[in-house]
């Protein structure tokens, strides 16, 4: 095994950005559409599980949950494979961190922007190169309209290519030590060795820092992705299989309905 674990397993990516809030910090103001005078610069952070205010609903646990200075709610998620249903729980919990900021008696002006931020190991729009994908509510007809309080941004992390990225260095500093550092490398990047804050989450997905219990949970982790992805393929198959089924038998009874209706038609014909 190399050197370094898989930054984006759920032991190391918690280890990284859910026990370090200058990493946390830093994370937040690279990957999000924060204005410059809007940079996080503190951070609190809040339980994992977002509990429903209605009884019965199904409680959420997320990766990283936290609030900054200006009381705005952020949560992380590293997502190993795409579902659909991935977007509504994305919204779902969007939804829960928005509504638990109102206790009883305060007042809707105290409620503050909730920013979802959601890495996917897979990519999952086939249409668009792009990997950057920033939702929010806007008007339809006019889309400079938007209401701030509600942001949603999935990274398709496959697509990212830092030779051709030009933005902000932290956030392809960031995202090269996600898509780069893996349980094969015994070597890091210059580049990620040499900024202090890449170089401290490096140290710390080091694998001499983690216990034989540790080093279990971590290789459970991957076995789990992998029953999940068979299971998620398997799936797709029967029914990509099950449509072209569908499709080859409404041929067949259409073609069958055809040739009855051309043949009924050919008898009235000869007929008159």
């Amino acid at each position: 095994m190399g050197k370094y674990l898989d930054p984006r397993a759920d032991l190391t990516f918690k280890k990284v950005f859910a026990d370090h809030k200058d990493l946390m910090i830093s994370f937040l103001n690279a990957m999000l559409p924060l204005p410059d005078d809007g940079q996080v610069t503190s951070i609190e952070y809040l339980p994992f599980e977002l509990i429903p205010t209605m009884p019965l609903k199904k409680d959420t646990i997320v990766d990283v949950r936290c609030e900054d200075q200006l009381k705005r709610q952020f949560i992380v998620e590293m997502q190993m494979i795409w579902t659909a249903d991935f977007f509504k729980r994305v919204l779902f919990n969007s939804s829960k961190a928005y509504v638990k900021q109102l206790k009883s008696g305060d007042d809707y002006s105290d409620l503050q922007p909730v920013y979802s931020l959601n890495l996917i190991n897979e990519a999952f729009l086939h249409d668009t190169d792009e990997w950057y994908h920033d939702y929010g509510l806007m008007e339809f007809k006019y889309p400079g309209h938007v209401i701030e309080d509600m942001h949603v941004i999935f990274i398709e992390l496959p697509k990212f290519k830092p030779h051709s990225f030009t933005e902000k260095k932290m956030t392809a500093l960031w995202l090269r030590f996600l898509t780069e550092i893996d349980g094969d490398t015994k070597i890091a990047p210059k580049e990620l060795l040499e900024n202090p804050e890449t170089r401290k989450a490096l140290d710390i997905v080091e694998e001499s820092a983690y216990s034989d219990a540790q080093m279990a949970g971590y290789d459970h982790f991957w076995d789990m992705v992998s029953v999940e992805r068979t299971l998620h393929s398997s799936v797709r198959r029967e029914r990509e299989k099950g449509k072209a089924e569908g499709l080859a038998e409404g041929l067949a009874e259409g073609m069958k309905q055809g040739m009855k209706q051309g043949l009924a038609q050919g008898a009235h014909d000869s007929a008159m």
